[in-house]
């Protein structure tokens, strides 16, 4: 397809890496990988794959806006007349046929910048936060308010918001579809197949970073964009300083004054669970699946409460955001290990 590129951004993914330039070498006018300082050869595992390589200056902090753009700017250059480009996490496999599932919807709409299908987890058996991130990336079909960092753009549109902003650490793609909705374009998820993604989370520490990043991310979407109309992340911010934050914090506070009544009010927390596991049976999840869920709602409110704090303590201080990670570095594993069950077809 001449008229699609593809950008994939990594860092020492290993296999990963290989399966994903594996996925899409071949598929697009060309492939652009931009590596984010990786130390276990990946740059020259994609070199050998055909596509283009972006080693990013490490000088400047790293971050996944900040490669994207690179990788959209590099793309330019080979294809000044591209008009869609594909974004893909280095630890993702494009699904066959979503390349051209995508390019036709956008063909056809001339209003909508963004398409975005199914992301599945490749292995969402093998632990409960990989379970959860499957539940999570099951979004509704249709027009939606953002995407996530696997999305077909316009490259039009792309240019004229100006692209990610390179200085955001999380929440970057929701930050771009605000600003592609206000110009007056659509975010559309269709029903297709689109990726694969090996989480490869194992351990409840990687969890916790994962709520921290996205408590942090929620604050500073909601600091933008929190203005009428748009109330960009203002519910979800006012709910993580609920749950917490406010309700803990004065629970603790009053222990002593009330003579350990106040620890009473934390009742309202398996209340909580009860009303989320209703609505994610609502939803269709299975009972299993929705307790499971409505557990990682709650529990997460408390680390998603530290990356809220972590956001104003920053903005209060006037210090600079650093990358909140949470994956370890891919590593060598068999081949079949890393194929997808059941989604190489739309």
């Amino acid at each position: 397809m001449k008229d699609v590129g593809v950008v994939a951004i990594g860092r020492d993914e290993g296999d990963r890496l290989i399966a994903c330039l594996g996925s899409i070498v071949g598929s697009a006018s060309a492939v652009v990988y931009v590596d984010s300082g990786s130390t276990d050869g990946s740059v020259e595992a994609a070199h050998s794959l055909g596509a283009e390589v972006v080693a990013l200056d490490l000088s400047v902090p790293f971050t996944a806006a900040r490669a994207r753009n690179a990788g959209f700017a590099r793309l330019c250059e080979m294809i000044p007349d591209v008009e869609y480009v594909q974004f893909i996490d280095g630890d993702c496999i494009v699904v066959a046929g979503w390349l051209e599932r995508a390019r036709t919807d956008l063909d056809a709409r001339l209003d909508v910048a963004v398409v975005c299908g199914r992301r599945r987890e490749i292995h969402p058996e093998r632990s409960i936060y990989n379970r959860l991130a499957d539940l999570e990336w099951d979004t509704p079909i249709g027009e939606a308010a953002a995407c996530g960092g696997d999305a077909m753009i316009r490259a039009s549109a792309f240019r004229q918001v100006g692209g990610y902003d390179p200085s955001l650490i999380a929440g970057e793609e929701p930050d771009l579809c605000v600003r592609l909705r206000a110009a007056g374009w659509k975010v559309v998820r269709i029903d297709a197949e689109m990726t694969a993604h090996d989480l490869a989370m194992t351990r409840l520490g990687q969890w916790w970073r994962r709520s921290v990043r996205a408590g942090y991310a929620f604050a500073e979407g909601s600091a933008r964009h929190g203005a009428p109309p748009e109330r960009h992340w203002v519910k979800e911010t006012r709910s993580i300083l609920l749950w917490g934050i406010t309700l803990p914090v004065a629970v603790l506070a009053l222990a002593w004054p009330t003579r350990g009544f106040s620890l009473a009010l934390l009742l309202v927390y398996p209340l909580q669970l009860l009303r989320v596991g209703r609505r994610a049976r609502a939803w269709g999840m299975s009972a299993s699946d929705a307790r499971l869920y409505a557990l990682a709602c709650v529990a997460g409110k408390f680390a998603q409460g530290v990356g809220l704090a972590r956001y104003w303590r920053n903005r209060l201080l006037g210090l600079r955001g650093r990358l909140i990670e949470y994956k370890g570095p891919g590593v060598a594993r068999p081949r079949a290990a890393l194929e997808p069950s059941g989604t190489t077809q739309p």
